[in-house]
């Protein structure tokens, strides 16, 4: 099993949120000087979708403590601390193939997460009408 690209991404970008939020700011409070003069409203509706992103994705890792609790802890090693695979290894008393295996399966487990979310929305949208 391989990683999951679009994961993969959000767990990224969810790094990035949670370490901004944990350093003192509320999640994106800081901004590339580039980024500061939007030239037609996309780049202020980008910051404000990864930052979406960001919080829907900590929902979904969240939502794998307990019953999943080596996943969780594996996504909080390598992202949040960001102490690499072979410290998160040693540190779980785990090997390295094991970590990585955590990663695939937390990656399958946040992918079912949101397939799951958006169908219950598409269901509830539904019965709305």
């Amino acid at each position: 099993m391989a990683r999951i690209d679009y994961i993969k991404y959000r767990l990224d970008n969810w790094a990035l949120w949670k370490v901004r939020e944990s350093s003192g700011g509320l999640g994106f409070a800081t901004q590339a000087v580039f980024l500061s003069e939007p030239v037609d409203g996309h780049k202020e509706l980008m910051g404000t979708i990864e930052e979406t992103d960001a919080v829907l994705t900590n929902q979904a890792v969240e939502s794998l403590w307990p019953a999943r609790q080596h996943l969780y802890s594996t996504l909080q090693l390598i992202y949040i601390a960001g102490i690499g695979i072979k410290a998160a290894a040693q540190h779980m008393g785990r090997a390295e193939s094991t970590i990585k295996a955590n990663l695939e399966a937390s990656d399958q487990a946040l992918s079912v997460w949101f397939s799951e979310r958006a169908e219950a929305k598409k269901v509830a949208e539904s019965m709305k009408r």
